[in-house]
């Protein structure tokens, strides 16, 4: 059965809920209405206030304030230990499942479904002075995210391609990486997340043409259902100059195709 320990973490992070907040604009403060419910229900409302979408692959960082993510941890470790409570894992003897339900509710908020709850990575541009006009290549970039059907992994690679104008802003090449990781570390399915980064890399750099193509392997086939260990999916955005130059595009397709 649930011990008392929720109350007191409730009662902890409806007072950090009224923190200072990142950005004026969107943050806000808890009522006194939110005091003693579940932290989620309070960050929930503040979404709703703003009538904004709230979907497994969206990001809600500006309506969580500091502080808050570890709160966050506490509420989800107190459910899923109802889960393996549920599962009839016996929790209390056995010494491999004693802290699983912390361990999963840290593994969820910090890394594997972070994407959600910080703020996108700061993206340092510079101007093209060399009047760069060239086809780049980014990749094989190693992703980690899971299918918000089942929360089953998706592990797999992701190749961008990039080609500048005269007037294109770059970034570094680490930042791609970066920018990659934040949009994959959410529940989703790869159809939407590369559609989703594409269209961030062309509102950053605004170039003549960007490509992504991704290739994975998803557990929710290999691990169960069908369980086909060989199978894998692949899929392509091809933006600008890559869809209307079929010349670019298989360039740009030969290039990542070379192990």
């Amino acid at each position: 059965m649930p011990t008392k320990k929720p109350a007191a973490v409730k009662k902890l992070t409806i007072k950090k809920a009224g923190a200072t907040k990142k950005k004026a604009s969107t943050k806000t403060t808890s009522s006194k209405d939110d005091v003693g419910l579940p932290l989620s229900v309070v960050i929930r409302r503040r979404i709703e206030a703003q009538k904004a979408r709230f979907h497994a692959n969206d990001n809600i960082a500006a309506f969580i304030q500091p502080g808050e993510l570890e709160g966050l941890v506490d509420e989800v470790a107190e459910k899923m230990q109802a889960v393996l409570e549920s599962l009839v894992i016996d929790t209390e003897n056995d010494h491999n499942t004693k802290n699983t339900s912390r361990r999963v509710a840290k593994m969820y908020v910090q890394e594997v479904f972070n994407g959600r709850y910080v703020e996108q990575p700061t993206l340092t541009k510079f101007p093209n002075v060399s009047r760069l006009n060239e086809l780049m290549i980014i990749g094989p970039i190693t992703v980690r995210s899971a299918c918000s059907h089942h929360l089953c992994p998706i592990m797999g690679r992701i190749w961008i391609g990039v080609l500048p104008s005269k007037e294109s802003a770059l970034i570094g090449l680490s930042k791609y990486s970066r920018l990659t990781e934040w949009v994959m570390c959410r529940p989703q399915i790869q159809e939407e997340a590369v559609v989703e980064l594409a269209d961030m890399l062309e509102k950053k750099i605004k170039p003549i043409g960007v490509a992504v193509v991704m290739d994975a392997d998803h557990f929710c086939m290999q691990w169960r259902g069908v369980k086909d260990r060989d199978s894998k999916m692949i899929n392509s955005v091809m933006r600008g100059a890559f869809l209307k130059d079929s010349n670019l595009r298989r360039e740009f397709l030969a290039l990542i195709d070379r192990k």
